[in-house]
């Protein structure tokens, strides 16, 4: 399984030394039930197997290691990322992991674009101080 890799690495989930602590953006309904999430070196919901909140953490997590920029509609991927080559590679088959993350991804990006755009807005601009993004290739909205 393509995410399976994820409880191996943690490295989206741990701040590296010397690096300004990581204040993950919350949707409305998130921050009502988390309050916040800031990761200082390394994030208290990460097991052993990887995010102890399973389906219910943030969306920017989960969103991970993709970033959207709702400016230009875009989908970039975090270059430090190890799934880069294989993610992208699955996108050509529609029934992958990848492919099917993305759709989901897309799914939750466009109701966010109708019902809460600053927060899009707010996550893309920490993604792009915290993560060295390249564009996604042939997948951006309509």
């Amino acid at each position: 399984m393509l995410f399976d890799l994820c409880a191996q690495c943690q490295r989206c989930c741990v701040i590296d030394p010397g690096h300004p602590p990581l204040e993950v953006s919350l949707t409305r309904q998130e921050e009502t039930r988390l309050g916040s999430v800031c990761i200082e070196s390394r994030c208290e919901h990460l097991g052993d197997q990887g995010c102890k909140m399973g389906e219910t953490k943030p969306f920017s997590c989960s969103l991970y290691p993709l970033s959207y920029n709702p400016h230009e509609r875009r989908f970039y991927f975090d270059t430090e990322c190890p799934l880069l080559p294989t993610y992208s590679a699955q996108l050509d088959d529609h029934s992958s992991e990848a492919s099917q993350h993305l759709a989901s991804i897309t799914q939750e990006v466009l109701r966010l674009e109708a019902e809460e755009p600053g927060f899009l807005h707010e996550n893309h601009k920490i993604d792009i101080d915290y993560f060295d993004l390249i564009e996604l290739p042939h997948k951006n909205l309509p």
